[in-house]
C-alpha cells in the first residue's frame, strides 16, 4: 500500500532520526559486544519496524514496495547489522507467508511477526546447497496427518532468535531439481529442531547466523506453505522481493560513506589545504557519487515497476548485483580516502568494509545475479 506524500515523509523522517540520535552513537558498542541492546530493539518494535511490509489487517504499515526501499535507504546509513535484527520479518523470514499463506497460517502468525512478537527465519542454505538452491537435500516425509522433516542448514540468519523458520525440504526425491521441493512454516519449539552456535563472521557484528538441525521433525500438513512442489517457486518470488531491499541498504551505506568522506576531506589538511582540494581526491568522491546515484535510480524504477504489477525477476538481480557491487567500490574508495585512519577501527570505516562484503554474497551471489540477468534477457530477446 502507498503511502500519501505526507505520511511517507513523517516515516522517513521518523527513522532517519531514530537512526542518526539512536543508532549510530550504538555501532561501535555492538560491533565490540556482538549483541544488539535489548532496549533497542523494543524500540525497533514500537516504530514498526518488524511490521513494514506486513498487511495492514494484520497490524503491519503494508509499506508499498517503493516506500519500504525508500526507508531501508535510511537504515542503511548505519551498521547493516541493526537493520538485520528486524530484516528476516520484513522480508525473507515473513513473505513466503504474505504471498502464498492460507487465511488460517496469515491470521496465525503475521500479527506476531509485524509486532516483533515472533522472529521469523528463512532457510534454504545447506552444506551442499548454497547458490545451487534447487540441489536442496533436507528431507521432508509424508507420514499420516504430517511431514517429517530431517537434515540440515547453513548460515541462516537469526537463527539463534527465531520463533518460526520457513523450511525448503524436498518432498518428492524423484523429481530432480526444485521441482520436488516444498516450504513449511516449522515452529522453533517443534521436537527435533536444534539450533547451532553463531558463527564467527568477518563483519556485521550483532547479526548472527546458525545452522538449524531438523532430526525427525514432525510438522503438520496444515504448515505446509502453497501445493506440494512449489517450494522452489516460492523460495524465488521471496528472494526477488528481498532483492531489492538489499539493494535499497546498499545505497544508504553508500551514501553514508560518502557523507563521512567527505566531512573527512574537508576537514584533514594535507600540503597546505584540506585534501578535498586535490582532485584525486575529488575524483574518487565524483566516482562514488555517481555509482550510488546509479543504484539508486535503478533500485527505485524498479521498486515503482513491481509496484505496478510488472514482473522485476530480471531488474531486481540488476539492481542488486550493481548496488552491492557498488557499495563495495565505495567502501574502499572509503578507505582510501581517510588513508591510514581508514584501517583503524576509531574511525569506523573499516568496519563498514567488513560490514558490505556479504552483499555481494547473501540472498544470491553477484554470479548468480549475472546468471539471471543473461537468463532473463536471453529470453525477452534482449
Amino acid at each position: 500500500m502507498a503511502l500519501d506524500a505526507e505520511t511517507r515523509d513523517q516515516l522517513i523522517d521518523t527513522v532517519r532520526r531514530f537512526v542518526t540520535e539512536r543508532l549510530r552513537p550504538l555501532e561501535a558498542q555492538v560491533s565490540e559486544t556482538d549483541a544488539m541492546p535489548d532496549d533497542v530493539v523494543a524500540e525497533m518494535k514500537e516504530l514498526g519496524l518488524f511490521g513494514l511490509s506486513i498487511p495492514a489487517e494484520y497490524g503491519g504499515l503494508d509499506l508499498s514496495m517503493e516506500d519500504e526501499c525508500l526507508v531501508a535507504v535510511e537504515l542503511g546509513r548505519t551498521s547493516p547489522a541493526f537493520r538485520s535484527a528486524f530484516g528476516t520479518n520484513v522480508g525473507i523470514g515473513s513473505q513466503g507467508l504474505v504471498m502464498f499463506g492460507t487465511d488460517e497460517q496469515k491470521a496465525r502468525y503475521l500479527p506476531g511477526i509485524a509486532s516483533g512478537e515472533i522472529i521469523t527465519s528463512f532457510a534454504l542454505t545447506e552444506p551442499e546447497a548454497g547458490s545451487d538452491s534447487a540441489a536442496v537435500q533436507t528431507r521432508a516425509t509424508l507420514d499420516g496427518d504430517a511431514y517429517v522433516l530431517n537434515g540440515s542448514k547453513r548460515y541462516i540468519t537469526n537463527a539463534n532468535k527465531a520463533h518460526l523458520f520457513t523450511v525448503m525440504a524436498r518432498t518428492d526425491p524423484s523429481k530432480p531439481g526444485g521441482g520436488g521441493v516444498s516450504a513449511f512454516l516449522v515452529p522453533r519449539d517443534l521436537p527435533g529442531l536444534s539450533v547451532g552456535k553463531p558463527e564467527k563472521k568477518m563483519g556485521q557484528q550483532g547479526a548472527h547466523i546458525c545452522d538449524v538441525t531438523f532430526d525427525n521433525v514432525r510438522v503438520p500438513v496444515e504448515n505446509r506453505l502453497g501445493a506440494e512442489g512449489e517450494g522452489f517457486k516460492v523460495a524465488m518470488q521471496v528472494l526477488d522481493r528481498g532483492r531489492l531491499h538489499i539493494s535499497a541498504v546498499c545505497v544508504g551505506v553508500a551514501e553514508r560513506l560518502l557523507t563521512d568522506c567527505v566531512t573527512y576531506a574537508s576537514e584533514r589538511k594535507q600540503f597546505g589545504q584540506a585534501i578535498s582540494q586535490f582532485q584525486l581526491v575529488q575524483g574518487m568522491i565524483a566516482d562514488c557519487k555517481t555509482e550510488a546515484l546509479a543504484a539508486k535510480a535503478l533500485t527505485m524504477e524498479t521498486a515503482r515497476k513491481r509496484d505496478a504489477g510488472h514482473s522485476v525477476t530480471m531488474e531486481a538481480a540488476a539492481a542488486k548485483y550493481f548496488a552491492s557491487e557498488m557499495v563495495g567500490r565505495v567502501a574502499d574508495k572509503a578507505v582510501q580516502i581517510f588513508g591510514g585512519a581508514g584501517y583503524v577501527a576509531d574511525y569506523g570505516i573499516e568496519r563498514f568494509y567488513r560490514d558490505v562484503r556479504i552483499f555481494r554474497i547473501y540472498e544470491g551471489t553477484s554470479q548468480i545475479q549475472q546468471v539471471v540477468i543473461a537468463r532473463e534477457t536471453l529470453k525477452r530477446g534482449g
